[in-house]
């Protein structure tokens, strides 16, 4: 039977909700306890689809093909558990199921109400993503206090009435600020933040006080006394260099032991020695190399998260410090691409509309020019096609229909637009909802016998996870091959995956986005890859830098 850790925010966002949810479970997972996570998200939005990056961070793509919020991609590389479809619920996409219901008549002629058929659709939809668990995490985003949550935290505190408090935990993660001017530490966010919790019949549990130093000891009884919870379940958290040595500083305050206690659970001690293990190859690294990172939504880091992160996991598996930079591409089409040439690796990853793409075509072009290693993700893959259709292939003005419509050499477009090999045409509506119509998803890729990328994945036949509208355009493939690029990976239906370039010393993209799959314990082939390029590179610059 399924037990409940439910995860709650107060006095500002961004506190670490997600990082905190996943490092319990990585923790009570370790004791030997399978685990399942929820957020539930008090936007309207039915997904994160449809938003900026600017204004959510990146969009998480699950095995399934739901688009869903960054934090469960921060659950996918804490705990070993793959999230999907029922792992993230929205208010749009809980009021989107109670009207459904009530237009088909399920209510009977009753009056729908917040209390109890949004909360009663809110405790279904948190059993049904809990599946078989023996725990399920469920973090509730925003912060007490909002309107919009409201619904959210009547329905996890309904549900600890029905299940009762030997099934149930609250956690409240909180800010307790250091003001300098002062040289003081203030409690008093975090009182009256659970006293807000209070007032709407949740108490809680444990408290994870975020703060920028060790929690004094003066402080812990204080916050404890004022919000009746045990001293010993007021945890710090505080801020570090590596995000993954949390575990291990939660699990030395006792808090998966607390969890325990009061789940009422027999299970055995904790072994973080994956954990460790981790920790000690980020902080002893043998390398170094500097990867550029050009983007078009560089100003808010979240927006590629999972793609920093599953850079730093191929550093981790080859001993390597990974210095990321991040480049605008509107600032590479503006002032050139001197920027690039101390860096060792070039990284251009997805993104939507016509903005800054010629910036990431020129980062492109230096990289295939001057042998630095490539990795294209998504968009860029595609600006990878364009750059050797224009350059190589002799296609002057070789575009993608997302951007250029009536381009004379549409080398991307939609999947729709082109023709099959049997020269039938594929059509489909442009004018079709955004959200939720993308190719979406883990899907089959067959690698070519003698490639780079069956090489550097070791199998003929891999699945990986995919989020965009365009395509490359078969018509065009003959003349590409021609002008040297090889086709390493194919759909089932015949769709480019993967590209790379034989004369070149690691240039290779891929229309998925491989940085979905990708962890700390494990890696990914494709990341560990391209950081050992990017270390020989630097290796083989160093003599010529020496000289100049």
């Amino acid at each position: 039977m399924t037990s409940y850790v439910f995860i709650t925010g107060g006095v500002v966002s961004s506190l670490g909700k997600g990082i905190t949810s996943a490092c319990l479970g990585a923790i009570l997972e370790s004791r030997g306890l399978s685990i399942s996570m929820i957020k539930l998200d008090p936007y309207i939005n039915v997904d994160p689809g449809t938003m900026s990056p600017f204004q959510h961070g990146e969009v998480f793509v699950t095995a399934d093909g739901t688009e869903t919020d960054l934090d469960l991609g921060h659950y996918e590389r804490f705990v070993r558990t793959r999230t999907g479809r029922n792992s993230n619920f929205t208010t749009g996409r809980i009021y989107e199921s109670v009207i459904g219901k009530e237009r088909r008549g399920d209510y009977l002629g009753a009056t729908v109400q917040v209390i109890p058929h949004i909360t009663d659709e809110i405790k279904q939809s948190v059993r049904r993503g809990a599946g078989d668990a023996d725990i399920c995490l469920v973090e509730i985003g925003g912060t007490v206090g909002d309107i919009e949550s409201l619904p959210f935290l009547e329905a996890i505190r309904q549900m600890g009435v029905e299940m009762g408090r030997d099934r149930v935990v609250y956690v409240h993660l909180t800010l307790v600020p250091y003001i300098a001017t002062s040289s003081e530490i203030k409690t008093k966010p975090t009182q009256h933040s659970v006293k807000e919790l209070r007032s709407i019949g949740i108490q809680p549990d444990i408290l994870v006080c975020r703060s920028e130093q060790v929690l004094p000891a003066e402080q812990r009884s204080k916050i404890a006394l004022f919000t009746n919870v045990p001293e010993k379940a007021v945890i710090s958290a505080y801020d570090v260099d590596d995000l993954y040595k949390i575990p291990g500083i939660m699990h030395q305050q006792g808090l998966d032991d607390i969890v325990a206690a009061q789940l009422r659970l027999e299970i055995p001690a904790a072994d973080l020695t994956e954990w460790q293990a981790i920790v000690e190859a980020k902080q002893n690294p043998q390398a170094e190399v500097s990867i550029a990172m050009v983007g078009k939504y560089v100003d808010l880091r979240d927006s590629y998260l999972s793609l920093s992160e599953a850079l730093l996991h191929g550093g981790i598996h080859t001993r390597t410090r990974v210095n990321i930079h991040y480049f605008e591409s509107q600032q590479i089409e503006r002032d050139g691409i001197d920027c690039l040439r101390t860096m060792d690796g070039i990284v251009v990853p997805g993104g939507f509309g016509d903005r800054g793409v010629e910036g990431k075509i020129k980062a492109v072009r230096f990289a295939r020019e001057n042998q630095v290693p490539y990795l294209g993700i998504c968009l860029g893959m595609q600006v990878a096609i364009i750059e050797v259709a224009r350059h190589l292939a002799g296609l002057a003005g070789a575009h993608s229909t997302e951007f250029v419509r009536g381009t004379e050499h549409p080398v991307v477009a939609l999947i729709t637009e082109w023709e099959t090999s049997a020269g039938e045409r594929e059509q489909r509506d442009e004018d079709s909802d955004m959200g939720g119509t993308m190719r979406l998803g883990a899907q089959p890729v067959s690698l070519q016998s003698g490639s780079l990328a069956a090489s550097v994945y070791d199998q003929s036949e891999i699945s990986e996870r995919h989020r965009h509208r365009y395509e490359v355009n078969n018509n065009y493939r003959d003349r590409l091959e021609e002008a040297g690029i090889r086709f390493s990976g194919l759909s089932v239906d015949d769709l480019v995956e993967m590209i790379e370039l034989p004369d070149h010393p690691w240039f290779m993209a891929s229309q998925f986005h491989p940085e979905f799959t990708s962890n700390p314990r494990d890696g990914h082939p494709l990341f560990t890859s391209f950081v050992l390029a990017a270390r020989q590179h630097r290796s083989s610059d160093m003599p010529r830098a020496a000289e100049a």
